[in-house]
């Protein structure tokens, strides 16, 4: 089962490379966070405060490439931790068809920034982080 999140916090540190990112379940108290990278966490901020660029940076890209091939992003979900690996898949709808597609977190996370894009956590993910 699907859980609906939010991005509750993100958290800059530029002394040390591993930056985290906080989900919180929209109707609950579950939440955990994601380490990602710095280059991934300034592009997920830039993001959330819509701070255009001259030229297209890869998420940008990603998202135009999408809306090109007449293509919208649906939803991301976190669906799964292995070895403490986050796993997440992009939800593209083409026409009458849904293809989902492997991702990164932090990049589903920073695509789904810009385009205002809900996001959901696999509940197993939820169970995983408890044990």
């Amino acid at each position: 089962m699907e859980i609906p999140v939010e991005l509750v916090r993100i958290i800059i540190n530029e002394t040390v490379d591993q930056q985290i990112v906080v989900l919180q379940e929209r109707d609950g108290d579950r939440s955990f966070p994601i380490v990602i990278g710095m280059p991934e966490i300034l592009a997920l901020d830039r993001r959330l405060k819509q701070i255009e660029l001259p030229r297209p940076m890869t998420h940008d890209l990603l998202a135009n490439v999408i809306e090109e091939l007449g293509g919208t992003v649906s939803k991301v979900v976190i669906n799964d931790l292995r070895d403490h690996t986050f796993f997440a898949e992009l939800y593209v709808e083409v026409e009458d068809e849904v293809v989902t597609i492997d991702s990164r977190p932090s990049d589903a996370l920073a695509l789904s920034a810009g385009l205002d894009v809900p996001l959901f956590v696999d509940e197993q993910v939820f169970e995983k982080m408890q044990m």
